[in-house]
């Protein structure tokens, strides 16, 4: 049997420590030695994965308290580690050639938000409850290049240039960063033609279904990626269901 997936390789490790701001050492009135950051990061995974609360998180797995690792999420969170480490991770797939920039896939899903709180709002999918809205971009292979979180009712199409903006340059190979894709695929969600026109002046091609046609299109052949993906995303627990109240706790479990 595998390690469980909460526990934090080496390889995993070797990569995320140098992201993460150091502490200051006190020598004066030290009190209690913190929990390792690593350890504490499997903490986090491990609520990640199995979506339970914080309070509940088991002591005796050696974690540290739930509020530790809520607090170095937060922190963490906020020092950018979480979109520094995917741009590191985006950089070696790009120098594997493992990106696909011939296209572009964009979609969303929705999440009910149990709690509320900010980036909500009436989900159309589920009786007006409350809930939140991923918008993801992937590249052709599937991989995750950016994601945004608003609320549930929030148009798709609101989100397509967002989520062009928020590809991150991607290095790895000679020459400038790469953040633009050559073209970009969606359903008929993102079907407006000021968008498709904001997009040509990008010297990005809209591939986008037409309301007015048939089912059928054969887009899906190619968009198939980001569904994959987002059933990938839910499968961990913490983001099938929106706990957190404060929307920057939620995306940075994304």
């Amino acid at each position: 049997m595998g390690a469980s997936p909460w526990i934090v390789s080496d390889d995993l490790w070797q990569r995320i420590e140098p992201l993460l701001p150091k502490r200051e050492r006190r020598f004066r009135y030290s009190g209690r030695k913190p929990v390792p950051d690593r350890q504490v990061l499997c903490g986090i995974l491990f609520v990640l994965h199995t979506g339970i609360q914080w309070e509940h998180l088991p002591q005796e797995l050696g974690f540290g308290s739930g509020m530790t690792c809520w607090r170095r999420l937060r922190d963490w969170n906020g020092a950018g580690v979480w979109q520094q480490l995917h741009e590191v991770l985006l950089a070696e797939l790009n120098a594997a050639a493992r990106l696909d920039w011939s296209r572009a896939v964009v979609d969303s899903s929705h999440v009910r938000a149990l709690k509320g709180g900010f980036q909500t709002g009436p989900s159309p999918v589920d009786r007006g409850r409350a809930g939140s809205k991923y918008h993801l971009i992937t590249d052709g292979y599937g991989t995750p290049l950016a994601v945004i979180l608003t609320g549930g009712n929030r148009n798709d199409v609101t989100q397509l240039l967002p989520l062009l903006d928020a590809v991150p340059p991607v290095r790895g190979r000679p020459g400038r960063p790469r953040r633009q894709p050559q073209s970009v695929f969606a359903d008929r969600g993102y079907d407006h033609d000021i968008y498709r026109d904001q997009v040509r002046a990008r010297r990005i091609l809209p591939v986008i279904a037409r309301r007015s046609t048939a089912h059928g299109s054969g887009l899906g052949a190619y968009r198939w990626v980001v569904e994959r993906t987002f059933a990938w995303l839910h499968g961990f627990k913490r983001l099938r269901v929106r706990w957190e109240r404060r929307a920057d706790i939620h995306e940075a479990w994304a």
